[in-house]
């Protein structure tokens, strides 16, 4: 494909302004979210690992579903509430006592999130086509005219993680355990149990996340061509030998690189020269 990459484009060559339906983003925002104290519902095999323990150390936590509502908000004409819940597969070590290896017990935790962003406004109808293959060509259902709300997340952080006792780790962001959808609790062995046991885990997480709203338009952009690729296809494999000695090898792993810079403070003066120790320039 051809490589054309321009900070202004040259319009002298577009052959014509061809209409696409896209999505555009409307409005969007970035969060860096801390929320303490957030309950670790286990299973019934986690509980029991937790009754016969003493501390526990986060290990890692993993986004696996995030529920999206989007609403209007009334009296703010285009503006939309979005309600976000997230469910959280954290990972802890367990310790019954310091000589003894720690057991590994995976928990949900669920926390929610909510913003208000501009969507615009939009009272149109759609309706659209697909072929179903074996089936027949339905058109699909009718979507409303809310805008699309779209989430990007990186898997949280486990900040801290403490064992306290049920009565002590309730927060009002959480929820339930009796409540989780069964695509959720496939990701667990065992079943979960909110009234078993007298210990849980109370742990808080850091995350980062990017809303956006978007809605379905059409919109007129310039045209240069068709994209034509220029690379041939090449089916040889080569030996696994020659593709390594391609690789230039990873100074930077094995020699890290110095910080240098104006900002770079010397931690101390050599000999009162005023030189910085750290290799850095004063």
């Amino acid at each position: 494909m051809a490589d054309k990459t321009t900070s202004t484009p040259d319009l002298r060559h577009v052959k014509e302004a061809i209409c696409i339906d896209t999505n555009r983003v409307y409005d969007s925002c970035a969060d860096k979210d801390c929320i303490t104290d957030l309950r670790v519902y286990l299973t019934d095999r986690g509980q029991c690992i937790l009754e016969n323990s003493s501390s526990v150390r986060p290990r890692s936590a993993q986004i696996l579903n995030c529920v999206v509502e989007v609403e209007k908000v009334p009296f703010n004409r285009g503006c939309y509430s979005v309600d976000l819940t997230f469910f959280v597969k954290v990972t802890l070590d367990a310790f019954n006592c310091p000589t003894a290896p720690p057991s590994t017990i995976e928990g949900l935790v669920t926390f929610g999130k909510k913003c208000i962003l501009y969507g615009s406004e939009g009272n149109v109808k759609i309706f659209s086509s697909s072929y179903v293959c074996d089936g027949a060509d339905d058109q699909n259902p009718i979507g409303n005219t809310n805008p699309q709300a779209k989430v990007q997340c990186v898997d949280p952080i486990i900040l801290d993680a403490t064992i306290c006792r049920i009565c002590d780790c309730c927060n009002t962001m959480g929820s339930c355990c009796n409540g989780v959808p069964r695509n959720i609790c496939r990701c667990f062995e065992g079943s979960f149990d909110c009234d078993c046991g007298e210990k849980a885990i109370k742990v808080t997480l850091g995350i980062f996340t990017i809303v956006q709203l978007e809605r379905d338009v059409q919109m007129l952009i310039p045209a240069y061509d068709f994209c034509i690729p220029t690379k041939e296809c090449c089916c040889d494999t080569e030996d696994p030998c020659d593709t390594f000695r391609k690789i230039s090898f990873p100074v930077d792993e094995f020699f890290p690189p110095n910080l240098k810079g104006p900002d770079c403070a010397p931690p101390f003066d050599i000999g009162g020269s005023g030189a910085c120790g750290c290799g850095c320039n004063k």
